[in-house]
């Protein structure tokens, strides 16, 4: 159902697209065709970096086709915006129409004398101009005013976006107060980092710089929030290996994202990958974190993606018979898992899955999926941290939600 909503929405882009950038921009004839054919190009472009990627195919093929992506959002979103004003125009270009197709009134007979001259009879007014002239019509002008305002938006947006998105990611400092913390865990380090989506964009110095952010931060503990990879080992294993070099006092961890369900191997082989790179995985599972004389039970629970293949999450497996005079942090990819962790009494929830939207306005849709979008919020009782994400999904574009990686510090 998702393929299909995806696929019509594409197709009714494009169709809108070439309404308004092609039809409304050009008179019949070869300039029209080439533009429609190369529109109808650009859509084969995008349908082949769907298809490939999940082929495996290589990046080259990828970038064309998720750069149009974004582009193809944008001048949609731009151009609906401008839908109103050009409306307002096109109105008053009809009434100017219609003035200028105001009939002369007929002169007045003159009376000649007998015998004189008849008066000399002025030119009849040029006709208007037809639609093969070479001159623009004010319909033409509109029409190409607005797709130039759009194409220039949309361009920069993109660009902006693709600066944001490759960069470095932002370091957000969060404290964040348990009211039953125990004072001596007071000042305990995360270093929290979710979607890094390791992919065919990405490349091995993607994972090389978000391990030196990571590392720099001097964390005592470093948790991955899932959605790590987008694709098998044996396509993207050399992308993961600078995780060997995570430095933290009491380790790294890892819970499962709904994109590590995607391939056909399932997380199993990056479960073993990681182990092999010194990252615990933890699938419906706790473990203790001694610090100075005080425990803190950190918990963490499999994605609901992996519910349909029997690998959900289980938090009474995670949680249940734990001591509850310790307070707990649960590590759980997406920010709708925070209504079972308040019942199971979690003090603290740090998930990622919504990038923050990403490309806006596209967190105001992620707003009604789940419950916190990024930041620091409480629900249920419960206090959840959403990190906004160091990497991308599709598009290498970020719109007002930068890529993010948290040091975030536990206060009694």
């Amino acid at each position: 159902m998702f393929v299909l909503i995806f696929v019509a929405l594409v197709l009714l882009a494009h169709w809108y697209l070439w309404h308004r950038l092609v039809r409304r921009t050009t008179r019949p004839g070869r300039l029209r065709r080439v533009l429609t054919w190369s529109l109808v190009a650009l859509l084969a472009v995008l349908v082949t970096t769907f298809v490939g990627t999940r082929m495996g195919l290589e990046s080259w093929v990828a970038w064309p086709g998720y750069i149009w992506l974004a582009l193809m959002f944008y001048l949609v979103i731009i151009l609906v915006v401008l839908e109103v004003p050009r409306a307002v125009a096109t109105a008053f270009l009809r009434r100017a129409e219609r003035r200028d197709r105001t009939p002369e009134p007929e002169p007045e007979p003159v009376a000649v004398p007998v015998g004189a001259a008849p008066p000399v009879e002025a030119a009849p007014p040029a006709p208007p101009s037809s639609p093969e002239s070479p001159a623009l019509s004010r319909r033409l002008f509109l029409g190409r005013t607005t797709a130039a305002i759009a194409g220039v938006s949309a361009l920069g947006t993109v660009g902006y976006g693709m600066s944001s998105a490759l960069g470095d990611p932002v370091i957000e400092r969060v404290s964040v107060t348990l009211p039953r913390l125990d004072p001596r865990l007071s000042g305990l380090r995360f270093a929290v980092v979710s979607d890094i989506h390791l992919g065919p964009l990405t490349g091995l110095g993607h994972t090389e710089r978000i391990v030196r952010m990571i590392n720099g931060l001097e964390a005592d503990v470093v948790a991955i929030v899932g959605d790590l990879v987008d694709g098998s080992v044996a396509q993207l294993g050399a992308l993961a290996r600078p995780l060997r070099s995570l430095e933290s006092r009491y380790g790294a961890y890892f819970v499962t994202g709904n994109h590590e369900y995607f391939t056909a191997e399932g997380p199993g082989e990056w479960i073993e990958e990681l182990k092999e790179l010194g990252v615990r995985s933890l699938r419906n599972e706790r473990v203790e974190i001694a610090h100075q004389g005080a425990v803190l039970d950190l918990a963490g629970v499999n994605d609901v993606g992996g519910a349909a293949s029997g690998d959900g999450p289980d938090f009474g497996k995670a949680l249940g018979g734990r001591d509850t005079s310790r307070s707990t942090v649960l590590l759980a990819h997406q920010p709708i898992q925070v209504d079972q962790a308040a019942g199971h009494g979690v003090d603290l929830q740090l998930s990622g899955h919504t990038h923050g939207g990403q490309i806006a306005p596209f967190n105001l849709v992620v707003g009604l999926q789940q419950p916190v979008v990024s930041g620091l919020a409480t629900v249920g009782g419960t206090q959840v941290y959403v990190t906004r994400g160091a990497g991308f999904w599709g598009p290498p574009v970020r719109v007002g939600a930068p890529p993010e990686i948290t040091m975030l510090e536990l206060r009694a």
